[in-house]
Order: structure tokens, then C-alpha cells, then sequence
């Protein structure tokens, strides 16, 4: 599987780089919307049918893997549709088997689950850091494809998405992270080893698609460079690969507004803590 922007400089032809063409974000916010819609509908019938999505986001740090997850669930229930971001494992998951607390997170019945980064850590920053021996990072291409065979087996929607996103703009968007003082928190010490890195991380997902693009399990490449772009196009794939239908649900009448007949009176206000209308205090400004 090709994934230019991760590896040689060159882009693929007819790939959305980033100094082509760009949607209005009046289209943009249109056809986002448009797509959140669809999102509800997909997951009223997950709901509805008892099915069970699992999405992986994976990619280079900056590549835009939370931002569509953002878009993606902003309309949705929380109850339904869960987003596992794992931090670093504990002592007692170093031990477990590999896939262990991965499993925890897998979705129930009527539920989707968003996976920002996912055992595939193993294939990137766990190989081009040290994090693991290079046994553990055979055994993980090894196993991977079995343990992924085994969840659609049993009736689990896997989807993965690899971002791909360019050296060069990734920089961009380190460097925007270090003057944004609400997206600073993002720019850690790793990120700063992915860009000496570059190459190594390349290797490593060379490696990756080698062993884990299957065809019961496919990788789809989300070019990324431009962030609207890819999260249109990443979100309507996902819509395209389930086949979802309407789920009619019973109409809500909304009762007429009670008669008061009691003797209720509501407390003082003074006897309750308000907070300040601080709003007020900018009107005008």
C-alpha cells in the first residue's frame, strides 16, 4: 500500500496536497454538518441493531487523528459512542498479554468505539523508540492479523485509518502548537523525537502495512496535509463501508404545560448561592 506523504517527499498523483485547491469553509461547514447527521443516523441504528464498530485512528503525531474523532462525536450520545485514548501502560499491563487492556475497551452490543491510537502503538513508537524487544515486535506483526480476524469473526465492524500527513507540514503544526497557549499541552518531548526520526517512523510503517493490510482488515490512507479535507473525506468513508439504515424512532409529544393547583412558593433567592452573571459584564464591549 502506497502512503507517500509518510515516506518519499513526493506526492501521490492526484492526492489533496497541501498547496492545491481547498473548499470554502462555508462548503466545508455545510457538508461537515451534513456528515455529522449521518453519524446519528449510523448511530441510532447501531443502537437499534445491536452492532458493534470499532475505529482505529492511527498516524503520525500532528497527522489529525483527534480532530476528526472531534467531529466525529461531537452530535453523538457518550453513552453509545466512546473514544479509548490508553496512556502509557501500568507496571500490571506490562505484564499482561500484549492485547489485554486493548480488549477492556472493545464495544458491547449498540456501541461504537473510537480508538485514538491502539495496540498498533506496538508497530510505531514501541519499535522506534525501544520501547519493546524485537521479539515482542515480531510476535505483535505475527499475532495482529489473528487477533483482528478473531474480533470480526465475532460479528465486530474494524475499521482502520492511517493519517498521512508530510513532513513538512507537520512541523507547521508543532510549531502552531508551540505559540498556541490553549494547544501547547499537545507538543511533548516525543513529538520533538518523531521529527528526528522521520525515517525510522517510515520504516516502521512500511513494516506495519506489510504485515497488517489484509484483505479482511484493510488500512485506508486519509491524506491529511489539509485538515478539513481529510476529515471530510475520512468521515464519509466511514459512512460508505457500513451499510446503515434510518432507524424510525416513536414521535415525542411534548404534554401541555401543567396547572398549578398546589401551594408550592419557590425558597428566597437569597437563601441560594448564584453564580455572578459575569456574561453581563462584557456587554457593550
Amino acid at each position: 500500500m502506497s502512503t507517500p506523504n509518510d515516506g518519499a517527499p513526493a506526492k501521490a498523483k492526484n492526492s489533496p496536497g497541501s498547496n492545491g485547491p481547498r473548499i470554502s469553509d462555508a462548503v466545508y461547514e455545510a457538508e461537515l454538518f451534513r456528515l455529522q447527521t449521518e453519524f446519528v443516523k449510523l448511530q441510532e441504528w447501531v443502537r437499534h441493531s445491536g452492532a458493534r464498530i470499532v475505529v482505529i485512528f492511527e498516524g503520525r503525531d500532528a497527522a489529525g487523528k483527534g480532530g476528526a474523532i472531534k467531529r466525529i462525536t461531537e452530535y453523538l450520545s457518550p453513552r453509545i459512542a466512546h473514544i479509548a485514548a490508553l496512556p502509557v501502560p501500568t507496571e500490571r499491563e506490562r505484564g499482561q498479554w500484549y492485547y489485554q487492556r486493548y480488549i477492556a475497551h472493545l464495544p458491547a452490543k449498540g456501541e461504537i468505539v473510537l480508538f485514538d491510537r491502539s495496540w498498533y502503538n506496538r508497530a510505531g513508537i514501541e519499535k522506534v523508540m525501544g520501547f519493546c524487544t524485537p521479539q515482542q515486535h515480531a510476535l505483535f506483526l505475527r499475532q495482529t492479523p489473528i487477533f483482528e480476524q478473531m474480533l470480526i469473526d465475532d460479528g465486530i465492524l474494524l475499521r482502520k485509518y492511517w493519517f498521512s500527513v508530510s513532513e513538512a507540514e507537520q512541523l507547521r503544526r508543532f510549531k502552531a502548537r508551540r505559540n498556541d497557549p490553549v494547544r501547547r499541552w499537545k507538543l511533548s518531548t516525543m513529538d520533538l523525537e518523531s521529527v528526528y526520526r522521520w525515517e525510522d517512523y517510515s520504516r516502521a510503517k512500511d513494516e506495519m502495512m506489510v504485515h497488517t493490510d489484509t484483505p479482511i482488515s484493510p488500512w485506508y490512507v486519509v491524506e491529511s496535509d489539509i485538515k478539513k479535507h481529510a476529515r471530510l473525506n475520512m468521515m464519509n468513508h466511514l459512512l460508505s463501508s457500513i451499510e446503515y439504515y434510518d432507524v424510525q424512532e416513536p414521535w415525542v409529544e411534548l404534554p401541555e404545560r401543567p396547572v398549578v393547583t398546589g401551594n408550592y412558593q419557590r425558597p428566597p433567592r437569597e437563601l441560594s448561592k448564584y453564580v455572578d452573571d459575569y456574561a453581563a459584564t462584557l456587554i457593550g464591549r
